[in-house]
């Protein structure tokens, strides 16, 4: 299990320390479903890049724009914005620190006898 609060505060003081001013850490990865936490100081941003089939930005400390070709958001703390499936980007208007979830692959669980969902 990992504690959101510690690793946030850790990537966001590796952030601060980085040249680049961002630090990542995979939280988990399990299949197809991968959460990340993303850690920006203020003006640094991710560059614009392709998305998954689906996912989710939570923002957890401060506040960031999520831009893409059908809008820009600004969000802040506590905030949950679902992602589509097109080219975006975040730039963080302060020193920020976000949990990506994605889910990489649809079509998951295969379809198999084995896979129990409870």
């Amino acid at each position: 299990m990992e504690d959101l609060n510690s690793l946030a505060d850790e990537h966001l003081a590796r952030a601060r320390a980085a040249e680049h001013g961002r630090s990542a850490h995979l939280v988990l990865h399990d299949g197809p479903l991968r959460q990340s936490v993303i850690a920006l100081v203020s003006g640094a941003a991710l560059d614009e890049h392709s998305a998954p089939p689906s996912g989710s930005l939570q923002v957890l400390r401060g506040r960031v724009r999520l831009t893409a070709g059908s809008g820009d958001r600004e969000l802040a703390a506590g905030a949950l914005h679902g992602i589509r499936q097109e080219r975006h980007g975040l730039v963080a208007l302060e020193d920020a620190v976000v949990l990506l979830t994605a889910i990489t692959a649809v079509g998951w669980p295969p379809d198999d006898k084995s896979v129990t969902v409870a």
